[in-house]
């Protein structure tokens, strides 16, 4: 089976040295799918030519806009895509929003949650309603659906109009970087290098609306004065879209009592999650919530949201909280510090949960996944 797999999120990821979202999601795949029998891929970016990638060679579809608008207006395939693609390619794999519209190769695409329709108030609104309105109807006429969530399927089902007959759940994976504790000196190095201190509760995410960062802000506000010096929050994620109270609470500290690390490397956030007193993660909305699973196995406490998918990935190792509630946000950080008993219950629970969730199992669905759209 020879697969053209959609690469132009994660290539352009790996130039910024900044791998996340789905451009972790689409590494992670495209190094297990390569292990696995009679699966060859063909990396392809929507840019002029053949592209030079870390990836090696790498096909060029041409630029994705004006492609996307012909075939959106003329009812037609993608012209340079079309044409490029080479004829003994199996199926195409759109693992990001880029999704072609081919004439003779079926499509497969992932979605990773219906967040752009269901909450238009979370995202950009630049060309928002045309954005929209063509991936729609691209994804619409992949072959077949990917997607990483029970939750986030019964989203795509109403907001895009997808039977559920055509969806396949492919949940993500933690690797396994995760479950090895890290070493003393690599510790020390990463505490020197972000100024960390001693101990701390850990927000990690681009900050945008969804993510909810005000609200813990606020709830790590309402904890006394000496465990608020005691526990600083940490916040690691660049600036994203409408952050501007984040970014200016941020700035401000708190009295050294919030400290922002902005975008922080890959290779240091196994030391930053496995030092923290707890991850909080107080999002609105998720397709997955991967960072959870991610805490689970480096054993680290997680108090998350009890909304969208994160009670299915969560389950019962992480304490869930009404992500608008400073105050039971707050009574969670209490309880992680003040409940021993409550915290190593945690811990085995979240490392016996991570290790059901492996890149290999999300590859093998994925494989799956293509042979039915072929057949």
């Amino acid at each position: 089976m020879k697969v053209a797999f959609g690469s132009t999120i994660l290539v352009q990821a790996l130039k910024r040295d900044a791998v996340d979202g789905i451009g972790s999601y689409s590494r992670e795949l495209w190094q297990r799918l390569s292990t696995l029998e009679n699966t060859a891929l063909l990396p392809y970016v929507f840019a002029s030519g053949e592209a030079a990638s870390p990836l090696g060679r790498t096909l060029g579809l041409g630029p994705f806009a004006w492609q996307a608008l012909f075939a959106q207006f003329s009812g037609m395939a993608f012209p340079l895509a079309s044409h490029r693609l080479p004829v003994d390619i199996d199926l195409v794999h759109a693992t990001d929003h880029l999704i072609p519209v081919l004439r003779r190769t079926p499509v497969i695409a992932t979605l990773m949650d219906a967040i752009p329709l269901a909450h238009p108030e979370w995202v950009s609104l630049r060309l928002r309603q045309l954005k929209n309105l063509m991936w729609c109807q691209a994804a619409r006429k992949a072959r077949r659906v990917l997607t990483i969530s029970e939750h986030a399927r019964s989203e795509i089902v109403e907001w895009f109009g997808i039977p559920e007959a055509r969806i396949s759940v492919t949940p993500l994976g933690v690797d396994q970087r995760w479950f090895m504790p890290p070493s003393e000196a690599e510790c020390q190095r990463v505490s020197r290098t972000l100024h960390l201190p001693p101990a701390y509760f850990l927000f990690l995410g681009t900050l945008q609306p969804r993510k909810n960062l005000m609200t813990l802000i606020k709830a790590h506000r309402a904890l006394p004065l000496a465990m608020r010096q005691a526990f600083p929050l940490v916040v690691a994620g660049r600036a994203g879209w409408s952050c501007g109270a984040e970014v200016s609470a941020l700035r401000e500290g708190d009295s050294g009592m919030l400290r922002w690390l902005n975008f922080v490397p890959d290779r240091d956030l196994v030391p930053l999650v496995h030092g923290a007193r707890a991850l909080i993660f107080p999002s609105l909305h998720e397709g997955f919530g991967l960072p959870v699973l991610e805490a689970f196995a480096a054993r680290t406490p997680v108090i998350c949201s009890n909304t969208s998918s994160l009670p299915e990935v969560a389950g019962d190792a992480a304490l869930l909280i009404q992500p608008e509630d400073a105050g039971q946000m707050a009574e969670a950080m209490l309880q992680v510090i003040d409940n021993g008993a409550l915290t190593e219950r945690l811990l085995d629970r979240g490392l016996l949960r991570a290790r059901q969730f492996t890149w290999e199992r999300t590859a093998a669905l994925t494989r799956q996944a293509y042979q039915e759209a072929l057949s």
